[in-house]
């Protein structure tokens, strides 16, 4: 590649580069915050050499370069002029204040998740170990192998809250161990766990708090809660900052927010929070079994119209809430997103063996290879959004896929993880269905690209 013709024609498509607010890179694009979206020349983008695609999304134009050579252009068009170089997290803050209200909801959801998804995966992954180790006899139940293993597997929903409000705590702005804290207190021993209650011989112990009656109940597994209760958190401790005295602010300053924040947790915030919070999960699990495969096919089917919007990153806090949830406690929405993903990868391959374009060829294979890992911005924005009738084919296998995954009961222990990879978190009863879900969407979407065919681009 030549990276200084492609860095001064990507300047120039641009707008050039005094409309170049900050300029960042990721795996495989080159992220910019521009001044003004509208000097966006992006067919033009997409023709040069050696680009493989270009999208706006989440406040950033996005071009799509490919692993290493991405971090070789940067490099160029860093060094070439007066621009900007920004952190991943300016980058962030720069980009949020093009977003609407609803799109930053989304994007502080991906904030406080994203970093937890390490935890979550690595919890499931030996959790399926573990399944499969007891299911072929290779260890008891009642040994103190499994004992300790099931400890290590569950230890990340047990204290799900302390990690949330830290990651929480450092997106919404304040001190994430006093929030961690607050997490800490929201599960304390001395309160009864939330996952035993409802069974047999267990009733409801109350605290008399100066005459109120307060359940003693910790929120093990819940998410809402304490998301909403660091919220707060970080408004009073912003604003007793402002009012205390700097003389004490270091000794009071957290003394009060934590213990105002505290004692609004457990008679409002969290009540609230977990009624919310349960209802959005049974909601969700009353739509997977009275609808069963139909819901699949609806979700499989648009989840890729939510991906090009960005929203997608919201759903983590959602199938959190599924994996930590006593009456569910398995990720079903996670195989149905896998689909879709999978689904794109067909079209893209589809794509691939039917253009006579040679530079939509270089893009579409590579792509079609990276969804099956549950990468799709190549795929998506580079190959079949752009023609149209591949992504609505990716579509249809990913509805056919979903529809398949819920009828077979696929399950995942974990989230984050599409694709091939996401066979490391797949419920070990799931294992074959996941394959043969991966495989007919992947089929279905490359048949329907096929079938349909899309108006060819001239050859490049």
């Amino acid at each position: 590649m030549d990276f200084q013709k492609m860095s001064k024609e990507i300047k120039e498509y641009v707008g050039g580069a005094e409309n170049i607010e900050s300029v960042a890179h990721c795996a495989t694009r080159l992220r910019l915050v521009l001044k003004d979206d509208s000097k966006i020349q992006k067919e033009k983008v997409e023709s040069i050499d050696g680009v493989k695609g270009a999208f706006m999304n989440s406040g950033q134009f996005q071009v799509i370069i490919g692993q290493g050579a991405v971090n070789n252009l940067y490099k160029v068009f860093v060094g070439e002029n007066d621009i900007k170089e920004a952190s991943a997290e300016e980058q962030k803050k720069a980009a949020a204040q093009k977003l609407n209200w609803f799109q930053r909801f989304a994007r502080t959801l991906s904030n406080i998740f994203v970093p937890i998804i390490p935890v979550i995966v690595a919890s499931g992954v030996l959790m399926g170990v573990l399944g499969m180790l007891s299911n072929f006899g290779v260890v008891s139940a009642d040994s103190g192998v499994y004992k300790l293993l099931d400890m290590i597997s569950n230890a990340a929903f047990t204290f799900l809250p302390v990690i949330i409000a830290f990651s929480a705590g450092k997106e919404f702005g304040c001190n994430p161990y006093l929030a961690a804290i607050l997490g800490c207190i929201m599960i304390h021993p001395n309160l009864q766990n939330a996952w035993t209650m409802g069974t047999a011989g267990v009733e409801t112990q109350y605290l008399d708090f100066f005459g109120f009656k307060l359940a003693a109940i910790g929120y093990q597994g819940q998410v809402l809660p304490i998301l909403i209760a660091v919220l707060v958190m970080a408004f009073l401790e912003k604003r007793i900052h402002k009012i205390m005295p700097n003389c004490v602010d270091l000794l009071l300053t957290p003394f009060f927010t934590l213990l105002i924040t505290a004692i609004a947790t457990f008679f409002v915030i969290g009540p609230v929070g977990r009624f919310i919070g349960d209802g959005i999960s049974i909601g969700l699990q009353f739509l997977y079994s009275n609808l069963g495969p139909v819901a699949g096919l609806v979700f499989g089917g648009t989840y890729s119209l939510i991906v090009i919007t960005g929203m997608h990153h919201s759903f983590h806090a959602v199938e959190t809430g599924l994996l930590a949830s006593p009456a569910i406690g398995i990720n079903f929405l996670l195989p149905i997103w896998s689909m879709a993903n999978v689904a794109q990868g067909g079209a893209a391959l589809a794509v691939y063996f039917k253009s006579k374009n040679k530079k939509l060829k270089t893009v579409a294979a590579p792509a079609s290879f990276s969804c099956l890992l549950g990468i799709t911005e190549a795929a998506i924005f580079g190959v079949n959004l752009k023609l149209v009738r591949p992504f609505i084919g990716a579509l249809i296998g990913g509805a056919v896929g979903g529809f398949l995954v819920v009828l077979m009961g696929v399950g995942m222990n974990g989230i984050g993880v599409t694709g091939i990879p996401g066979l490391a978190i797949v419920a070990q009863n799931s294992m074959l269905m996941y394959i043969i879900g991966m495989a007919v969407s992947f089929v279905v979407a490359f048949a329907a690209t096929w079938i349909m065919g899309f108006k060819e681009e001239a050859d490049a």
